[in-house]
């Protein structure tokens, strides 16, 4: 699945540029890379490429995938939602400090309950549809990660160095 796609190139491309920068690895310069493309990958591009889009535009097809009936009333809700978080991931690209904070403990307090529901759909339903079931996996898997960024983040003052930097 797709998702699972991202949130493994969310832990593996900025280590590729790790690896490749010529720019001393302080702990700072680590956290700050991770925490920055997961915001940009699992908040930016999942919530508005792969949540905004589908629920919106492609609404049957996307309700189907996830073993919803199509014509579902909350796939417009579900798609803005997603879309307003995709934004906030996009927009951390230019924005950091205490928004990358608010953004990740946002998205990750979203992803455990969606993680949950899709865990309830799976065991009381028996629902296997790909974009059910497999979505725990990539839902709960960047929750955690987030979550754990965001407190090292937080931990060694570096949200501070951040939002001094930007004034």
């Amino acid at each position: 699945m797709i998702m699972i796609v991202v949130a493994l190139l969310s832990v593996l491309l900025p280590l590729v540029h790790l690896a490749l920068s010529k720019v001393p690895r302080t702990r700072a310069r680590i956290i700050r890379l991770l925490l920055l493309y997961a915001l940009v990958l699992d908040v930016g591009v999942i919530g508005f490429v792969f949540g905004f889009i589908p629920h919106i535009f492609f609404a049957d097809a996307t309700a189907k995938s996830i073993g919803w009936p199509p014509g579902n009333p909350f796939q417009f809700e579900v798609g803005f939602h997603d879309g307003a978080w995709g934004i906030l991931g996009f927009l951390s690209l230019w924005i950091g400090g205490s928004f990358w904070i608010a953004t990740g403990l946002g998205w990750s307090f979203f992803l455990l309950g969606a993680t949950y529901g899709h865990v309830v759909q799976t065991l009381r339903e028996g629902d296997f549809a790909p974009y059910n079931f497999f979505t725990i996996f990539s839902d709960g898997f960047i929750a955690f990660w987030l979550l754990l960024l965001i407190f090292l983040y937080w931990r060694w003052g570096i949200w501070k160095e951040d939002r001094a930097a930007n004034g």
